[in-house]
This record gives structure tokens, C-alpha cells and sequence, in this order.
């Protein structure tokens, strides 16, 4: 089995390859069979482990493969929903339990990182910022929100010197700090989570590929191309990359594309001159630009979302472009990593947790804020197998709606729909 990526990811250049974890072979059973080698999974099948089940990990790929090892990597408070959105899903109760377990997650990331020792480059800070004097006013409502109705302190509102002080920028005249946000290199958090789940007794097993879930003499069943795992409960984590698996799944979410370029080295006094603090920084456009700085001195710079599943000419050359907008100065700096992949979007861009039925779950639909909530997804699963599904049963009665058109309609209308928000964004 090679250790490819679907576009080698300055993530994956950066580390040494991983032991190969062996195929499913054969006939296997476990207590909970989990499906996708990213964060939800993997977290899962951790909990579990050290509730004592005997779990086993399914992923097609390598761990890591998907969004998780090669995502933007910041881990920020909230759903992609937003608060409001919330309220009018859930009403104010289960929206405000929503909110308290997003926070939570980024103190379970933390704690992961030092009960286990994970070297993950891991930097405290993260930056909302506006482009334009309406935005500036978006920011400020969502902090007195943030502060008024939800009592979360770690947030400032800086003007316009106060942000550039931390982002050397023209392109931005107010930001919305969280000390309590922070950022990551993705990929060795989740390698590190890998080896704390299977220090805790879960096996992984890497290219098997799971094919269906069936019963068989009243027992769970699911199946490779090379062998069968009988489980006595499943959880499907494998969210934008699970494809066919799991029909059912595949209609409530859409694979939204998004590219990322690494700089070459910039040396550290250049790269600390862009961002002096070393805080992760997010835009709040639609069509949305983030960047942040490696541990080596390189600019990581992403955006470029493409909502037709189809890659837009030269997303390097597009990537690039945006990033010149906010740093001018990096013109000769060369590109030397280039890389993309899908996220899952909801259509009403909440986290979709569920059971397909009693004793199968799901966890999906994270809509780019996956890096905390993830992990924290996996505890919750892990909480209702164990029988304590409160937590879980919060997030599992968000309603949720199939994208309209169809399998063959759904991607052009999400495409128009999105223009009209691209639009806004030149406002």
C-alpha cells in the first residue's frame, strides 16, 4: 500500500513516513466496528478503547488521509451554523448546551495534546478579521454576543492599529481575538492520536476500504473487499470521503473543495514581521481566506473554496493571488507545496450526529470547523454506546434536510446559491 496523499500536502513532506498499518484480512469481530481514520474517528475509537471495548478502525487510505491531516487547522469555538442559526433550529436551550460542548472541545484538544504527549506544534490564538466597514460591524455584534449572552471572556475586539499590530496587513481594518482558539499542524495531531487510540487497545487497520454494512444472523456486519468485521455497534466518521458506503449519509452532506499553498521557508524574522504573535488568522467572507505561520517560518495560506466539486483553473496560481492581496511583500516568495481536499457541508451548515439505526451512529458535517468539535464528537459517541447519550442526543436533534435536486441536481444548486454569497462578499 503506497502512503500517497491525494496532492502531497507540505503537511505529509513534513514528517517521516508512517508505519503501514495492515489491511483488514479475513474474518474479525469487535464490539464497535468505526469507519474513517480522521479526528472523529480516531477519537472515538479512543474513548471507547479506554471504556474498555474492543474497537477496530476501518479507514481506505492512510490515517490522516482525508480533511483531518490536511485541513487549514485551526481549532475556533462554535459551529459553522452560528449561534443564531442555532437558536432557530434547536431553540435557545440546546443551542446554548451546543455552544458550552464547542468550547469544551478546544479544552479536550488541549487536554489530549498533554495527557498524551503529542507534539503537534500547537500555538494559543486565533484571529477573526474584517475586510470592510460592514464587517467591522458583524464583528462587533458577534463579540458583544460572545461576552453578553454566552459570558466568553477570552475574546477582544481590536481596531484597526491594535489588528495590524498582529497581521501585517493594509487588506484588514478590525479583528475579533480568542486566546482561547489556537492553531495546529494537523497531521501530528492525528498521527498522535492514532498511537494514543491504539495504546488504549483499539487496532487500525489502514486500505480497507468498507464496501457495505449488512446483518448477518443478527449481527452487524462490515465489509471489505478483503474481509469482514462483525461489530456489535458501528460509527461511521468518514464524513466528505465516505462516498457510496453509506447512501443515506451521502444525500444530508455536500464535498466542498478548498486549496492551500505552503511558502518556501521565509526565514523567522520575515515570517514574524506578517504575524508577530504567531496567531491563526480567518477572514469573514464567504468565500473565505485563512493563513497562519509553521513551525519551520513558512506562510500557509488557504481558501478558494469550490463548490462545484470540480477544481477551478490554476488553484495554485488563484491561491497565490489571494495571498499577494494580503501580503504584497511575499511576490518573490516561492510556492512550494500545493495541496487541496473536500470538507462536508450541511445545508444548514450545522454538525449532523446521528443513528441510522439503534445500534448504527454517525458523525458528520462539521462544515470547516472540524478540528475541535471532532474530537470532541468521538467522546460523545463514545458517551452514547456506553449508554449516555444526552450529549449526543443535543447535537443528534438538529433537523436536518437532503440537498434539494437530487444526486444529479444538488452540486448546481448549491453552485448558484453560492454566487449570490459570492457577491455579497464584493459589497
Amino acid at each position: 500500500m503506497a502512503d500517497h496523499y491525494h496532492q502531497p500536502s507540505w503537511y505529509w513532506a513534513s514528517l517521516p513516513p508512517a508505519p503501514i498499518r495492515p489491511a483488514l484480512a479475513g474474518s474479525a469481530a469487535c464490539d464497535v466496528g468505526v469507519v474513517g481514520g480522521g479526528i472523529a474517528g480516531l477519537s472515538a475509537a479512543l474513548h471507547l478503547a479506554e471504556r474498555g471495548y474492543s474497537v477496530r478502525l476501518l479507514e481506505a487510505e492512510r490515517i490522516g488521509w482525508g480533511a483531518s491531516g490536511r485541513s487549514g487547522a485551526q481549532a475556533i469555538f462554535g459551529v459553522a451554523a452560528g449561534q443564531e442559526k442555532l437558536d432557530q433550529l434547536v431553540g435557545a436551550t440546546d443551542a446554548r448546551r451546543i455552544w458550552d460542548m464547542s468550547v469544551e472541545a478546544l479544552a479536550l484538544l488541549r487536554g489530549l495534546i498533554a495527557r498524551h504527549s503529542m507534539d503537534c506544534d500547537y500555538v494559543a490564538g486565533q484571529m477573526h478579521v474584517a475586510i470592510k466597514p460592514r464587517q467591522v460591524m458583524e464583528l462587533r455584534d458577534w463579540y458583544e454576543q460572545l461576552t453578553g449572552n454566552y459570558d466568553y471572556r477570552s475574546v477582544s475586539m481590536l481596531d484597526t492599529v491594535a489588528t495590524r499590530r498582529l497581521v501585517a496587513s493594509k487588506r484588514y481594518v478590525a479583528g475579533l481575538l480568542d486566546t482561547n482558539s489556537g492553531h495546529l499542524h494537523p497531521l501530528k495531531y492525528v498521527r498522535a492520536l492514532a498511537t494514543a487510540a491504539e495504546a488504549a487497545g483499539a487496532v487500525l487497520h489502514e486500505g480497507s476500504r468498507v464496501l457495505r454494512h449488512e446483518r448477518r444472523d443478527g449481527r452487524l456486519q462490515l465489509v471489505t473487499d478483503a474481509g469482514a468485521l462483525a461489530c456489535g455497534q458501528i460509527v461511521f466518521a468518514g464524513n466528505a470521503w465516505l462516498g457510496t458506503t453509506e447512501p443515506r449519509l451521502a444525500q444530508r452532506i455536500v464535498p466542498v473543495g478548498t486549496y492551500m499553498v505552503a511558502t518556501e521557508p521565509l526565514g523567522e524574522h520575515t515570517a514574524t514581521q506578517l504575524l508577530p504573535d504567531n496567531t491563526a488568522v480567518t477572514d469573514i467572507n464567504w468565500v473565505l481566506d485563512y493563513f497562519r505561520r509553521s513551525a519551520d517560518h513558512r506562510l500557509l495560506f488557504g481558501g478558494r473554496v469550490s463548490y462545484s466539486g470540480l477544481d477551478p483553473f490554476g488553484p495554485t496560481r488563484a491561491t497565490r493571488a489571494r495571498m499577494l492581496q494580503v501580503f504584497p511583500g511575499l511576490k518573490d516568495a516561492r510556492v512550494e507545496y500545493s495541496w487541496g481536499g473536500y470538507v462536508d457541508i450541511t445545508l444548514n451548515r450545522a454538525p449532523d450526529f446521528g443513528r441510522l439505526e439503534p445500534d448504527v451512529y454517525y458523525l458528520q458535517g462539521f462544515s470547516g470547523h472540524g478540528i475541535a468539535l471532532t474530537g470532541l464528537a468521538g467522546k460523545l459517541v463514545a458517551e452514547a454506546i456506553a449508554g449516555n447519550a444526552e450529549r449526543f442526543d443535543v447535537f443528534a436533534r438538529i433537523p436536518h434536510r437532503e440537498f434539494p435536486g437530487g444526486p444529479w441536481l444538488r452540486r448546481p444548486a448549491l453552485v448558484l446559491a453560492m454566487l449570490y454569497y459570492r457577491l455579497k462578499d464584493l459589497l
